[in-house]
């Protein structure tokens, strides 16, 4: 972490020497500048992020090679988006907090507690939500982890967001957000209640001041009316304060600065003292030189093209099949209309000869049955691309039937899952310790949380940002500020049925072969010591508590003969009224 540096008490923070800094007009012209040339190296990225929505919402254009051709548009694709963003749900994370000092772990335990509560304040169940929709359709996903003042009553407190990635602004060429020297958040606002927020605005037009942008759109369903709303610009930049680097945050709308954490005593540390940016990009398939990875889409666009191509060509053929057409002489004498109705018992014929030499139909050429094999093929590649197997969504091919063997191939076959699982909890991660970061900046009064107990009671914590914050601490003559880090560890839910299903059947077969007994609590604690699934150490403590116990009630066990040859031997003594209580409530608990 950033900010587990010593610094001397006697050592105030002060900005390193450079020069004098620009000034409002200035400023807004930079940020006009650096905008223009951040936004032109997203250009491709911003036509590939609004082509995949297209795409999802199966918009992406006809397959249909002639006009009046059917024109599907089959699902497989967006199947598989949706199987695996229900694999994501099924493993909602959740945080537990680690000191890396013994002194420490009060402290990481209050965490683990109220870190859980602050996010499910912050509705962040939906926001994992929409960030995983977001994150497969584009390649990736967007947290936002911020400070709203407007929250609690006016008190402030943790806001988690998922944010589209056309809105955020970065140095062309870099691989992690934090290596941008700028980054820029672009969002459309309401321009009445920016104007009352900011009465400077009064006078704004909406043109979006000097060199403006104009935001990547999407092709909506519904009409869209953007009259009145103005661009609201967040720009957060890093400065050298003390030896480190510290974020400040300017805000500009329509060309005019609106606020400015640098020059405001209130953040002479940084807007965010934690001196990072306040967003987390999850690429789920990274590429070099870029934070913006690419998806299932970018992969399976193809191959959902030709599907629905053969599905173009199967259907029209089909048609053809059921829906019979004729040549016509032109000087035929049968009644074409009164043929082509299928109510009619008779049909008109003038003059003689053969009826069949005036209409004849025509015939429909057989269809090829390769048309159908390739189009299954297609079907199997991207089931086969994506990991999207049968067994992943619960279907038995194959004749098997037995659950422990169909868990066993679910399990064996969501390995492409599980790796982009992992990589959104390495996101998740980053998101726990911007939380600590903020706690310890901004919770400055105590507050209470609602918890879980550990038996599941309902009980109430008070917490502060001062228990995680810098405390005194003296290493020889020299006094100094240690700040606590900690390690924040993630962990599954495991709200997948069939997960919960194997863990009780796990649960079920180690009674079975009396894993619990404490007197096999040896062969027990060996067994397990070669086992790897999710509690074992919680199993493994709970076995060796309970052979301690077998071994010290076996050893009052064989004291006892003692102590009652011992008591009826004080019984034939004076002294027996000083000692035999003492020697018969211990026999009285050893009975018990």
């Amino acid at each position: 972490m950033e900010n587990n540096t010593l610094h001397p008490k006697e050592l105030p923070l002060q900005p390193e020497a450079g020069p004098a800094l620009p000034t409002d007009e200035e400023l807004a012209e930079q940020c006009a500048e650096l905008l223009r040339r951040y936004k032109a190296g997203k250009t491709q990225l911003e036509s590939r992020i609004i082509e995949n929505e297209r795409w999802y919402r199966q918009r992406h254009g006809s397959a249909a090679r002639n006009p009046g051709d059917p024109e599907p548009a089959s699902a497989w694709l967006f199947n598989v988006l949706a199987n695996k963003h229900a694999d994501a749900m099924d493993n909602m994370p959740t945080l537990t907090v680690l000191p890396r000092e013994e002194s420490d772990k009060n402290d990481a335990e209050a965490l683990s507690r109220v870190l859980p509560v602050v996010l499910e304040q912050t509705g962040f169940e939906q926001v994992y939500n929409d960030m995983w929709w977001y994150k497969l359709r584009t390649g990736t996903g967007l947290f936002g982890v911020f400070w709203d003042s407007s929250r609690m009553g006016g008190l402030g407190d943790i806001a988690v967001r998922s944010l589209d990635l056309l809105n955020l602004f970065w140095e062309p060429g870099i691989t992690d957000l934090e290596k941008s020297p700028n980054l820029f958040y672009v969002s459309l606002m309401d321009g009445d209640e920016l104007r009352r927020k900011y009465p400077e605005l009064r006078e704004a037009a909406g043109s979006g001041g000097a060199g403006a942008v104009t935001l990547g759109e999407y092709v909506h369903d519904e009409s869209i009316d953007k009259t009145g709303k103005l661009l609201m610009i967040d720009w957060y930049y890093k400065r050298r304060l003390g030896g480190r680097e510290v974020l400040h945050l300017c805000k500009l709308c329509e060309g005019k600065v609106l606020f400015r954490s640098e020059t405001d005593p209130a953040y002479a540390e940084g807007y965010y003292r934690h001196g990072r940016y306040p967003f987390v990009a999850d690429a789920l398939f990274p590429v070099p030189e870029s934070p913006a990875g690419f998806g299932y889409i970018d992969i399976c666009k193809s191959t959902q093209l030709y599907i629905d191509k053969l599905d173009s060509a199967l259907l029209k053929n089909t048609l053809m099949g059921a829906r019979p057409r004729f040549w016509q002489k032109g000087d035929g004498k049968v009644n074409a209309r009164q043929y082509a109705d299928q109510t009619l018992d008779f049909v008109e014929f003038n003059g003689s000869g053969n009826p069949n030499d005036s209409i004849v139909q025509i015939p429909v050429p057989v269809l090829n049955p390769h048309a159908v094999t390739m189009r299954e093929a297609k079907i199997e590649e991207m089931k086969e691309v994506t990991g999207n197997r049968d067994f992943a969504q619960g279907g038995t091919n194959g004749g098997v039937t037995a659950f422990s063997a169909i868990q066993a191939l679910k399990e064996a076959g969501s390995k492409l899952s599980r790796d982009m699982i992992a990589s959104a909890y390495r996101a998740f991660a980053r998101v726990g310790y911007l939380c600590i970061d903020l706690m310890r900046q901004f919770y400055t009064e105590p507050r209470t949380f609602r918890i879980l107990g550990p038996g599941g009671d309902v009980a109430f914590t008070r917490f502060s940002g001062a228990a995680i914050g810098p405390r005194a601490a003296r290493d020889g003559f020299l006094e100094s500020s240690r700040v606590p880090v900690f390690d924040v560890r993630v962990i599954a839910q495991k709200s997948d049925p069939f997960s919960s299903a194997l863990h009780n059947e796990r649960a079920q077969e180690l009674f079975r072969l009396g894993a619990f007994d404490p007197r096999m609590a040896q062969q027990t604690l060996t067994m397990l010591e070669m086992m790897d699934f999710d509690g074992v150490e919680q199993i493994r403590s709970r076995v060796s508590q309970q052979a301690q116990q077998y071994r010290q009630s076996q050893q009052l066990e064989q004291l006892k003969p003692l102590l009652v040859t011992m008591a009826a031997q004080l019984d034939e003594h004076a002294g027996k009224a000083h000692y035999l209580p003492g020697v018969q409530q211990l026999l009285g608990r050893l009975n018990a």
